[in-house]
Parts: structure tokens; C-alpha cells; sequence
């Protein structure tokens, strides 16, 4: 049997400085034991989360039905760019209020399933402005679609997340859009997409104004290119995939350096992960 990297269980020096037993030890009991606790999960994608079956029911209701195995299909994606032609192809079936009710409702029974008991969940906003949406009828219907789950033990807040490539204009449009809902279930804004399209000094106006009405603010880095040491400086980075190859990264971890300032507001502060 063996742990990670190829070596013998016990060799490890984690396992000599803690004088665990490993032989003795077996995966199955502390996985058992690990997925028996509560859960958080802390970066999840609304719309990353659409299963074959519930994109299937999707594209029926809009006409264009489509099997599980076509969509299986188009799910196996070799990199970024091909997950982006996915992404924008999965979304354009999220056409209506309903259609978001329906992808939260078949999200929320998963989580629990896994249970989870708190969840942030990225939405992306700044698509659903680009496809001429009503981001607040849209969010009233996740919110309603979330009430069940909730009363079952599952608290979902929400990041309203903008598209990098789409411009500082258009993501202060998403800051807006969250403003205007005013709901408390709103915990951060975050930017997602092409990392290398547009400066991140560009969008400081866009934090700013985040900041001023409440919200925590997040960035994806990593994804594509190199996520550089200062970079993201002000804000909380997520999607760190591929920051450990970064010309900062040596004995010293950058992301540790983040500011970790306590909300004043009373709402909970979004983690993020690698």
C-alpha cells in the first residue's frame, strides 16, 4: 500500500513527527468519517454545477432537446478555451427566471446529499447582462428556489461574479445589478474569465464602488498565464490553478500576505480556495 508520492505508509516525515501508525490505518474509516461532517463548500459556479440530465431538461424546454450522451459529450473539454466555448454553450440555455430556479433546485439536492451546510455560489451576472436578462428577477427566482432547502439545513449566499474580457463598464454593471437587489444573501462580487484581456488596475473603480455598498471582493487568478505576485494585491484570489508556477512562488506563498480584514457589516467573509 502506498501514500502519496510513491512512498510506504509510515515512511512519511509527517507520519515519524506525529508517531501515527499508519499501516494500521485504512482510507475508508476517515473518509467515512470526513464526509459524516458537516460541509462547506466555499467555490462553487452555478453554472458549472448544471448536470447532463438537468442541461437535458433544459434544452426540452426550450426546443432543442438534446440527450445525456450529446451533452456528456460536449462536457469533455481539453482546456480553458474549450471550457469556455462549454461554459457559453451551457449558459445559453439559461434563458428565464425558471430555468435558474430549476439549475438551483437540482444544486441544492446534491449539496445536501454531500452534507452540506453552507455554500457560496458564484453566479454569473455579468452573462446574464450580456444576454439582455434581468439579473434581479433572475436572483428573486434563485431565491425562491433556495427557501425549501434552507428551512433543510442548507444556507446558500451568493457571489455576483463579472467577466473579465467584458470590460470595467460592464462589470460595474454587475456591482450595480447586486446593489439593486438588495439581499443580504450577497455576500461578494468576484471577476472570473480571460485573466490576460484586461488589466486588473482597470476594474480598481469597479472594487471600490463593491466596497461601498457592502460587499466583499474576489478575483480569479491563475486560470490563464501566470498569476504574479501583487497582481490581485487588494483582493482575495480564487481559482489559484495555476499560481504555484508563478516567478513569486518560492518559499513564500504570496496568497499569505492577502489582507484578512474582519467584515463590520455582520456578514460572513467569503474564503477562498485553491
Amino acid at each position: 500500500m502506498l501514500a502519496p508520492f510513491g512512498l510506504p505508509l509510515g515512511t512519511t516525515r509527517a507520519a515519524r513527527l506525529c508517531h501515527i501508525d499508519c499501516p494500521r490505518m485504512t482510507p475508508s474509516p476517515l473518509s467515512q468519517r470526513i464526509a459524516s461532517l458537516p460541509q462547506a463548500e466555499l467555490h462553487l459556479h452555478l453554472e458549472g454545477s448544471i448536470e447532463p440530465a438537468t442541461l437535458c431538461a433544459l434544452t426540452m424546454r426550450h426546443g432543442l432537446a438534446r440527450t445525456e450522451e450529446e451533452v456528456r459529450r460536449r462536457y469533455a473539454y481539453r482546456d480553458f478555451a474549450e471550457f469556455i466555448e462549454v461554459f457559453k454553450w451551457v449558459t445559453s440555455f439559461l434563458r428565464e427566471p425558471q430555468d435558474y430556479a430549476c439549475v438551483v433546485r437540482d444544486l441544492a439536492e446534491h449539496l445536501l446529499a454531500q452534507n452540506v451546510v453552507y455554500a457560496e455560489v458564484t453566479l454569473s451576472v455579468g452573462v446574464m447582462l450580456l444576454r439582455n436578462q434581468r439579473p434581479e428577477a433572475n436572483f428573486e427566482a434563485l431565491l425562491r428556489a433556495a427557501e425549501p432547502f434552507e428551512r433543510r439545513g442548507l444556507r446558500l449566499q451568493w457571489v455576483f461574479d463579472a467577466v473579465r474580457q467584458f470590460g470595467a463598464q460592464a462589470a460595474m454593471a454587475v456591482v450595480e445589478a447586486a446593489g439593486r437587489c438588495h439581499s443580504k444573501a450577497i455576500v461578494a462580487f468576484g471577476i472570473g474569465g480571460d485573466e490576460l484581456s484586461v488589466p486588473t488596475a482597470e476594474f480598481r473603480a469597479v472594487y471600490d464602488r463593491a466596497g461601498e455598498i457592502g460587499l466583499h471582493r474576489l478575483i480569479h487568478a491563475g486560470e490563464m498565464g501566470i498569476a504574479r505576485r501583487g497582481a490581485h494585491r487588494p483582493w482575495h484570489r480564487s481559482h489559484q490553478r495555476s499560481f504555484i508556477d508563478g516567478p513569486a512562488c518560492g518559499t513564500k506563498n504570496p496568497a499569505r500576505d492577502l489582507p484578512r480584514k474582519q467584515p463590520q457589516d455582520g456578514r460572513p467573509r467569503p474564503a477562498t480556495r485553491s
